[in-house]
């Protein structure tokens, strides 16, 4: 078996996880299902933590981007550093790292516009970024700064590969489903519930896969918590569980225009950034502040139920009796509650606990399976959920110091 390190830090930005795993390939020429056997978190340091920030809003200049792309490498490889000392981990004994560094701005593909474009169009490679629909992002993290300091092979920047071939890459979720699933008979369906919710189906056939994002996971209630209190977030959903579901409120959130985007849709916390808050409280301000995060819960409940209903076919629902969630929203026993009351009453909330993946560290576990699927030259991607016009091998590798024939010193 192989070691493999993943590391994520999501649209929530609070804080980033590190895990050690074991997977090989299968027979079929996949990863077997990973076997989680540690994991830790860790917070971003404040003065990092402040830049980031700022460029969520787009406020750092170039020269600021420039040097955040190094700072971030070298706090993903402290953090990978201090998680193998505490864990008593050898670097040389690491197959593999990955992770998709810290997203600050992305935009989704336009595919009815992708759809429409003729093969000449298509084959004009300028014209798909300069005036075209393709989607685009930007990770900060330097994978050289990773790679060389924690002396481990490290793949960072996963999105890209998908973008080229007008996929939507959020979310990436579809691919660990496929390695944990694709021996099951049935559809399985999936929820991760970071910044933003994403919803997933995973078959044996990655022909017939579903994966798109539901709308807010945590953020609308982090950022709501921080305005409100001077908190980070709603511990245990304390607040939202003393208050009551104002129905005018979540008419307002579900109007959104997040739910203008086809699936499959890609949200951003940009899509709930200061303004939007602004707005909210504008308007229910004067709700109090438990009756405002009830709501906010229920919105997110709300907007998986919506999205389920209305983009997974009738016949897969039917025959799924659980969905296994993950993320960190699943510390929010107010969120759950407020998805299993709203879902199709067939189905239960469960956690990805109940298929040994423990919920907080599923998505830096899905980047250690791809980053070895890519060392492995095996396609990371599910088009049928993003809709790439095709298989890609995703993400960037920098090779450490240690593949150094006759080794680094001078």
């Amino acid at each position: 078996m192989d070691l493999i390190m993943g590391m994520n830090s999501g649209s929530s930005f609070d804080g980033i996880d590190v895990i050690l795993a074991e997977t090989e390939l299968d027979k079929d020429g996949f990863p077997k299902a990973p076997r989680f056997i540690c994991g830790g978190s860790y917070e971003w340091p404040e003065e990092v933590t402040k830049i980031v920030t700022e460029a969520f809003e787009n406020r750092v200049d170039m020269v600021g981007l420039n040097r955040l792309n190094y700072i971030c490498g070298a706090v993903f490889a402290e953090k990978a550093v201090q998680f193998m000392k505490e864990n008593n981990i050898n670097p040389l004994d690491v197959k593999v790292l990955g992770l998709d560094t810290q997203t600050i701005y992305q935009e989704q593909p336009d595919h009815a516009k992708i759809t429409s474009m003729t093969e000449e169009e298509k084959a004009d490679w300028l014209h798909r970024w300069l005036n075209g629909p393709y989607p685009a992002g930007m990770q900060m993290g330097e994978s050289s700064v990773i790679a060389n300091l924690t002396n481990i092979d490290t793949v960072t920047h996963f999105r890209p590969a998908d973008h080229v071939w007008g996929g939507a890459a959020a979310p990436l979720m579809p691919y660990l489903d496929f390695v944990l699933f694709r021996n099951e008979e049935n559809p399985v369906m999936t929820l991760n519930i970071g910044g933003i919710a994403n919803l997933h189906v995973a078959s044996k056939d990655r022909k017939n896969m579903f994966g798109f994002d539901t709308g807010p996971g945590n953020a609308v209630s982090n950022y709501l918590c921080k305005k409100l209190i001077g908190k980070d977030y709603d511990k245990d959903g304390e607040l939202a569980a003393k208050g009551k579901v104002n129905d005018e409120m979540l008419t307002f959130y579900m109007q959104h225009p997040f739910w203008d985007r086809p699936v499959p849709r890609s949200g951003w916390v940009g899509d709930y950034n200061e303004e939007y808050i602004n707005s909210v409280l504008e308007k229910f301000g004067h709700l109090s502040t438990e009756d405002i995060l009830a709501t906010t819960c229920a919105f997110t409940g709300a907007a998986v139920a919506k999205s389920m209903i209305d983009n997974i076919p009738e016949e897969i629902i039917n025959k799924t009796d659980k969905l296994y969630a993950s993320g960190g929203g699943v510390r929010n026993p107010q969120i759950m509650k407020e998805i299993q009351e709203r879902i199709p009453g067939n189905i239960e909330v469960t956690t990805s606990a109940e298929i040994g993946i423990p919920p907080e560290y599923k998505e830096a576990i899905k980047f250690a399976t791809i980053a070895y699927s890519t060392v492995n030259k095996i396609p990371g991607n599910i088009p049928a959920a993003g809709h790439a016009s095709q298989y890609s091998i995703l993400g960037k590798i920098a090779l450490a110091p240690r593949n150094i024939k006759g080794g680094p010193q001078l």
